[in-house]
């Protein structure tokens, strides 16, 4: 049985990791160099790296502050913020990401995506998209969760997966930082219509929520959190020995 997968998040805003609520009121939580070390030790499957204000400030990720999380972690890293071009993907590899995250640089050009899975492969290619609520339809958000694309959520990610997206992240904006549990509804919606791996992003606040997601959703294949590992609110090896405990399987470590 394929194990499902802890994820923690950093959100990197001017080389620190920040975090808020519903993408909003971002506050600073630490160094992204030693906090990707400490659950890359601390027994987490993946890590994932955004540059959050990347793609809205129109410029490149921090590069350094990437080769230096990238030297210090030893579980696959996945990088987002601001992957506009195959170049971008080039970058961001050669400093030591294993998969790179695309959302609004996709958005803007979708053959981006395609483009991308041709030359490193479909595993290297994550679609990320941040989805909220909007007059009674997922409605797909760019640029950090700040702009309205007025596409429709679930046809977005059916076309990126149809183009080369190996893994899809739902980041639901509604429940994001919330700590009310993932968004079973959206995440739902869209494992109804892809084959891809689905990570769940958004929500979570203590480690029934992840019982909850796997137990409601078995396709979905990770959980994704921020605050409530950055925190110490929830310990990665305790949440894993639970899971494992009520029957979802978890790769332990130690």
């Amino acid at each position: 049985m394929i194990t499902k997968r802890i994820i923690p998040c950093l959100d990197v805003k001017n080389g620190r990791v920040v975090k808020g609520v519903n993408f909003e009121g971002l506050s600073d939580v630490s160094s992204p160099v030693e906090l990707g070390k400490y659950y890359s030790d601390a027994g987490a499957d993946e890590l994932v790296f955004y540059d959050i204000t990347a793609s809205s400030e129109g410029r490149t990720i921090f590069t350094d502050i990437l080769r230096e999380v990238a030297r210090n972690v030893f579980i696959p890293l996945t990088v987002g913020g601001g992957i506009n071009t195959l170049e971008d993907f080039d970058r961001v590899l050669k400093c030591g990401a294993d998969k790179v995250s695309v959302n609004s640089g996709a958005i803007r050009n979708p053959s981006l995506i395609e483009d991308a899975a041709k030359r490193y492969g479909d595993q290297c290619v994550v679609l990320s998209c941040d989805v909220k609520r909007v007059g009674g339809e997922f409605r797909v958000f760019a640029k950090g969760g700040r702009e309205d694309t007025g596409l429709n959520a679930l046809e977005w990610i059916r076309r990126g997966a149809s183009s080369g997206a190996g893994e899809i992240v739902l980041n639901s904006i509604d429940t994001d930082g919330v700590k009310r549990g993932f968004d079973i509804e959206m995440l739902r919606a869209v494992c109804d219509i892809v084959k891809v791996p689905v990570i769940a992003s958004g929500g979570a606040g203590c480690m029934e929520d992840f019982l909850t997601l796997f137990r409601e959703l078995p396709l979905v294949d990770a959980g994704l959190a921020a605050s409530i590992f950055h925190f110490g609110e929830v310990r990665i090896d305790e949440l894993k020995r639970m899971l494992k405990k009520n029957g979802i399987p978890m790769r332990i470590v130690n």
